[in-house]
């Protein structure tokens, strides 16, 4: 049940619904993180869908994706060893395959720390702990307790997932992981907005 198949290659368009980023911002803020004072990336933005909640809690969000979204966006390929500035915070849905070098380039490009969405599934995996939960745990997981329902190229109001999703949050000096659970949020957290018309 917690397959997302997409061809070799592929961008992996699985676009984040805002109102699961506005549910991370909200447990940071609670967290103590002064959001409104922090620099944000968000090296994977699609089509804009959690940069735009982003914005609304940090002081800059700088947006890029490797492909062309129409939205004006920086395109450029985040994993290419060039130069970036540090950012506070880089917050981000990277393609499954990928997660990995995302966050190990996260981690590297960010003062603060780094937090990425992915399935829960992704815990899994003696390959993925030698190599990267053994060495480097994140400092919270993020266990949402409703459905984040996330579609092929789209956000859509009326989308129901099987698949589970979690936050990752890793914080530079912070090595023992802790598990939350975000509560139920949807309803309160979406915004009219959200949602492009042809998703209604």
């Amino acid at each position: 049940m917690q397959r997302r198949v997409q061809p070799l290659r592929s961008l992996d368009d699985f676009p984040t619904p805002p109102w699961a980023t506005r549910a991370l911002c909200e447990w940071l803020l609670a967290e103590g993180e002064p959001l409104a004072s922090l620099t944000c990336r968000e090296p994977a933005a699609n089509r804009g869908f959690m940069v735009r909640p982003l914005s609304e809690h940090f002081a800059s969000v700088d947006a890029s994706d490797i492909g062309d979204y129409g939205m004006g966006y920086r395109q450029e390929d985040y994993l290419f060893p060039f130069e970036l500035p540090a950012v506070d915070w880089t917050i981000t849905n990277p393609p499954f395959t990928l997660a990995d070098r995302f966050i190990e380039r996260a981690l590297a490009t960010s003062r603060v720390g780094c937090a990425v969405i992915l399935r829960a599934a992704f815990l899994e995996g003696v390959g993925r702990y030698d190599a990267l939960f053994s060495k480097c745990p994140p400092a919270a997981v993020l266990q949402f307790a409703e459905r984040v329902p996330m579609v092929a190229g789209k956000v859509d109001p009326a989308a129901s997932s099987a698949t589970a999703y979690a936050w990752l949050v890793w914080r530079h000096g912070q090595s023992d992981t802790r598990l939350h659970w975000i509560a139920p949020c949807r309803k309160r957290l979406e915004r009219p907005n959200d949602y492009p018309a042809e998703a209604a």
